[in-house]
């Protein structure tokens, strides 16, 4: 049996609509008047097929959610219009707001698909190692811990680590970086990349409903959900016009009949009126340009949480930035050490307590010591202590590692603070200080290293060409350290804060805030307050980083902040689109309104500026949708490595 998709029946009763006004033409112009009837009958199917549904579409708003529905004013314009011998223009009206209406849920539903098209990334199989060889299994039976076999064209099917083999990946479809990246044994790789060339073994992560594909689609579905201020007033206003829109037709109508118009021009000038007053195209201005935008900046890795979060960061005007993970690679590298006795003990117990955190001092750390072929020493009880280190357990005792706040703290409670010659030797050294001791005592100090990703300067110098005057960086890191990186980037060192709390952050953020709009940028789980105090909280390399996602309203999917210049010009392009449909829709509206009231407008001249204006700032929104965030295709080779950030803040 023939059926039709639900999908198709707009798009047909919409094709049966328009020929039968096409007929209704022909009969009406080019047959002789015998054949009256064939246009009689070709109008019933236009306002069976133009108008049922869209009184029905009304009547269930208006039954179900007490909402006065737009398409209720173009059902009455168009039986008003019959009703005074003016089938053939209530035709025309109806005709042309079922082309309309099919052409905007079309182009809208355009934007959706382009969100929804994440979830056919997805392959349907992977190879899964097996004690005998390899076995094709579906996704669903994927389990954290298991490994899964690459081939050279495989899409990659989890979100896990490379185990062994090295090759190009193509991470386009996350993180909207064009150039393959190198990966390799220990780096991260994530669902739905390509993997160009090389067979790789690559061990399970996170569950399917925890992938990163996944994440994307929960973001866009709740950006999809959360509406910004500027469509709630558009709703807002909607609901309310509508209603204003009934009773000046009717007041109209009634002023009309006391002007001696006649009862049947004073009903079709009436239903000129509603439809020249009805505000469609005000209504769908806003969504058509936010929606568009939204899947536009989507397609270039960077997911907003909803329209607010978009037309916030077009008014932003200071921006402050983390340091490590952040402006930094957060690749840190062990660069020295100074300790009582043995460094491989202190090393060892060092690198004990570090395999406790996911921080990159901490990966440094172990790293060193795998290199010099220490093994750590055994911790337990291990805690963190965000912004300053952590604290744990060993066979002598309470044991701590991290900066010069968690010592004090330490010794809080015993003798003061006992202050190497070696550690004040250190104080002015422009790199990041991880002591470690017990209770008071210092029993020695790493230093370790990274360097500003290859995108920090051209993002920062980016931002400052669009007008962007005051960047800052925020860090709990020491002043040496910061100011290092600060002048490598361009920072005014008044506008570098060091030796941070998650609190600090906070303030200094709150501070920034007084008198103009600040976006924060951070990675990782020192940053999540600061990042829920800004007007805008935008989360780094979010691929990877789950605390900082949840805090933030924007997610760059890549680490290349040169991806910040280009959202802020999408939403700043955006919000001027929202400005021209808004201006042309409420001039377009006052024309027509003032039209119908003062001269003796034709009804099918009032539908086709009504009906091709609401098309025409739809189509204007939708040229966002051509617009995704672009950058050089150059891939910055140091930050290659990198990854999306995994880097949960503690010491810095």
């Amino acid at each position: 049996m023939f059926r039709i998709d639900e999908e198709d029946r707009p798009l047909l009763l919409t094709g049966l609509t328009l020929a039968g006004m096409l007929v209704a033409a022909i009969a009406y112009w080019g047959l002789p008047d015998g054949f009256a009837w064939i246009g009689h009958a070709a109008l019933l199917v236009v306002f069976a097929a133009g108008g049922v549904p869209a009184a029905t579409r009304a009547l269930t708003a208006l039954w179900k959610e007490g909402e006065l529905d737009i398409d209720l004013l173009m059902v009455i314009a168009a039986v008003a219009a019959a009703l005074v011998g003016a089938a053939f223009e209530g035709g025309v009206l109806l005709a042309l707001f079922s082309l309309s209406t099919t052409l905007e849920e079309r182009a809208m539903g355009r934007a959706r698909r382009a969100i929804e098209s994440l979830m056919e990334l997805r392959p349907d199989t992977a190879l899964r190692r097996t004690p005998a060889g390899t076995e094709e299994v579906a996704l669903e039976e994927l389990v954290p811990g298991d490994v899964v076999v690459l081939r050279p064209g495989a899409r990659v099917p989890v979100d896990g680590e490379i185990l062994e083999g090295e090759g190009e990946i193509d991470e386009s479809t996350i993180t909207g970086e064009a150039v393959p990246v190198m990966k390799s044994a220990g780096d991260p790789v994530f669902e739905a990349t390509v993997n160009q060339n090389g067979v790789l073994a690559v061990r399970v992560d996170r569950p399917l409903a925890e992938s990163t594909v996944a994440r994307m689609i929960a973001l866009v579905t709740e950006a999809q959900a959360a509406r910004a201020p500027s469509e709630q007033f558009s709703s807002w206003f909607g609901q309310r016009y509508t209603i204003f829109v009934l009773c000046f037709s009717s007041l109209a109508f009634l002023g009309f009949l006391l002007l001696d118009n006649g009862w049947h021009d004073a009903l079709y000038r009436a239903a000129t009126l509603l439809v020249a007053a009805s505000p469609c195209a005000i209504v769908i201005s806003v969504p058509a340009a936010i929606l568009s935008a939204l899947s536009a900046s989507a397609r270039g890795g960077v997911l907003f949480k909803g329209g607010a979060a978009l037309e916030t960061l077009a008014s932003v005007s200071s921006f402050a930035f983390d340091k490590t993970g952040t402006l930094t690679t957060g690749r840190q590298e062990l660069t020295g050490l100074r300790c009582e006795g043995d460094e491989n003990v202190f090393l060892a117990r060092l690198a004990g307590i570090e395999a406790q955190s996911e921080h990159p001092v901490a990966d440094a750390i172990r790293r060193a010591a795998s290199e010099r072929g220490v093994t750590p020493i055994e911790m337990r009880e291990a805690r963190a202590v965000p912004g300053e280190g952590i604290i744990a357990l060993d066979g002598e005792g309470v044991v701590w590692a991290g900066n010069e706040r968690l010592a004090k703290r330490m010794a809080e409670h015993a003798v003061p603070m006992e202050c190497p010659a070696f550690l004040a030797a250190l104080r002015d050294t422009p790199r990041t200080l991880v002591l470690m001791g017990r209770g008071a005592h210092v029993h020695g100090v790493a230093t370790v290293e990274d360097r500003p990703r290859a995108s920090a300067r051209p993002g920062l110098d980016a931002l400052r060409a669009r007008g962007i005057t005051q960047l800052a960086m925020v860090t709990g890191d020491r002043a040496a350290v910061a100011e290092r990186v600060g002048a490598e980037l361009g920072i005014a060192r008044d506008a570098i804060h060091a030796d941070l709390r998650p609190q600090d952050k906070v303030d200094i953020v709150a501070r920034l805030a007084e008198g103009n709009r600040v976006a924060f940028v951070g990675d990782g789980v020192n940053d999540a307050a600061a990042l829920a105090r800004a007007d805008v909280g935008i989360a780094m390399g979010a691929a990877g980083s789950e605390v900082a996602l949840q805090a933030a309203d924007v997610a760059l999917l890549s680490d290349d902040l040169r991806r910040l210049a280009a959202a802020h010009r999408l939403a700043q392009r955006a919000a001027r689109i929202i400005r021209q449909n808004l201006i042309f829709a409420t001039g377009a509206m006052v024309t027509l309104v003032l039209a119908g009231l003062f001269f003796h407008l034709p009804l099918p001249l009032a539908v086709i500026g009504h009906e091709g204006g609401t098309v025409l700032v739809v189509l204007n929104g939708l040229r966002l949708l051509a617009d995704p965030i672009r950058l050089a295709q150059d891939r910055v080779a140091a930050d290659a490595p990198d990854g999306p950030a995994f880097a949960a803040d503690r010491h810095v």
